[in-house]
């Protein structure tokens, strides 16, 4: 149970998304691989939260949920996935690499490097994968999960089997990806490209052009194409990993159970492919909560529903 004071309920209505400052001068770290980018909120000893963010997102979809965290008494911390932002790898020799093992493995080097041993892990899309292969193969690092959409792990093996027609079209920039049209096309276009996402995957969503740019200007680490281009190929086993990652990999494959405690969220316009609900909720064998989000709300939840993400984060932090 954490010993952080809890919000109150003005402090999860009050906020209009989108308001808040943004974040202070962001930090850096060397963190396994990476030199990893990242902001801190909150006191130095609150319980740890770590907020991970998606594809095509950044750190921003969290600008809101962070002081709302930090002002209830939590260290908040909000890195920049490998391939965004001001993260960048400390080689030049290293493979830039999506895979959810070494994306997820990222996280606890950097929990490693700040010296957090246990934290709440809360995230979506890509981040909220990372958050549930922590939370099932490394719970001792895992104090509690907040993961939108609910059980993300999956494997190569699992994605040869091929899905029916209408499911597969919304996969379409998947393929996209796995032609080099589509990855000079990511390239040349990543902004348009990643705008169009956006609004496909919210599509009740009314953001601004700024709201739009704070976010667009991680995507130009010059790893991005290539992290983003590999994570889709190697879905789809086009890519290969690398073997550190293959005992990480093949205990994935199983879908192991996640055993801490959990709540999983769903806006009610989620335009993102996504499973329904009943599909995983046996996945989660610790006591377990699913909230959908009414009013609209898309795939980027935390940045649309701010206060309904971090009461998640401070509810299953008192399961």
């Amino acid at each position: 149970m954490s010993t952080a004071p809890k919000m109150s309920a003005t402090d999860t209505t009050a906020m209009k998304p989108g308001t808040s400052t943004p974040f202070g001068a962001l930090k850096q770290v060397d963190a396994g691989l990476l030199s990893v980018g990242y902001a801190e909120a909150g006191p130095p000893d609150g319980p740890a939260v770590i907020l991970l963010h998606g594809w095509p997102y950044d750190i921003h979809s969290f600008a809101d949920v962070t002081p709302l965290l930090a002002s209830a008494g939590y260290r908040v911390i909000v890195p920049f996935v490998r391939g965004y932002g001001t993260t960048r790898f400390l080689s030049d020799g290293t493979l830039r690499n999506g895979q959810q093992a070494a994306v997820a493995v990222d996280v606890i080097a950097l929990m490693d490097a700040l010296g957090i041993e246990k934290a709440i892990l809360a995230g979506f899309d890509w981040g909220a994968r990372s958050a549930d292969v922590i939370a099932a193969l490394w719970p001792d690092r895992c104090t509690a999960l907040v993961s939108v959409s609910g059980y993300l792990i999956g494997s190569q093996a699992a994605n040869e089997a091929p899905l029916p027609p209408q499911a597969e079209l919304a996969w379409w920039y998947q393929y996209y990806f796995a032609t080099e049209r589509g990855r000079a096309g990511y390239d040349k276009y990543r902004r348009d490209f990643s705008k169009l996402i956006w609004r496909l995957a919210s599509p009740k969503w009314a953001f601004d052009d700024a709201t739009f740019a704070r976010s667009a200007a991680a995507f130009d680490n010059p790893d991005h194409v290539a992290i983003v281009i590999h994570n889709y190929r190697w879905r789809l086993g086009l890519a290969g990993g690398e073997s550190q990652y293959d005992d990480l990999e093949q205990r994935l494959a199983g879908l192991p159970a996640i055993a801490v405690p959990t709540i999983t969220l769903e806006g009610d316009a989620n335009g993102a492919p996504h499973p329904d609900a009943s599909a995983y909720a046996s996945k989660f064998s610790g006591k377990y909560a699913h909230r959908v989000i009414e009013g609209g709300v898309g795939h980027n939840l935390p940045q649309e529903a701010p206060q309904a993400f971090a009461q998640a984060v401070v509810d299953v932090d008192g399961f």
